[in-house]
């Protein structure tokens, strides 16, 4: 496998950059995945020990990436209610 893989960067010296991107990106993800599995207090790995790890937690430490505030919901704009849609005037010929 790794001999085909050398093979085909030498004879195509293109690829180079896709192969470090595409596993950059692989490892990323595996990362990401292992800090959620690990570090997240939602997941628990040993139920005997610690059953309920988020109980733990202070009622201010912040585990979370993204924090919606109020401030955010200022910059969206409301959708349009259906009842300041009004139908337009047409007049029918009698």
């Amino acid at each position: 496998m790794l001999l085909t893989i050398r093979k085909q960067l030498r004879n195509h010296p293109a690829l180079i950059p896709l192969f470090f991107f595409i596993g950059g990106g692989a490892t990323m993800s595996l990362l990401y995945l292992a800090r959620l599995g690990l570090r997240n207090p939602d997941v628990s790995w040993d139920r005997k020990n610690n059953p309920e790890p988020w109980n733990k937690l202070s009622p201010n430490y912040q585990y979370k990436t993204l924090v919606w505030n109020s401030t955010v919901h200022q910059w969206l704009s409301p959708a349009p209610s259906a009842y300041s849609l009004q139908a337009p005037d047409v007049k029918l010929r009698s």
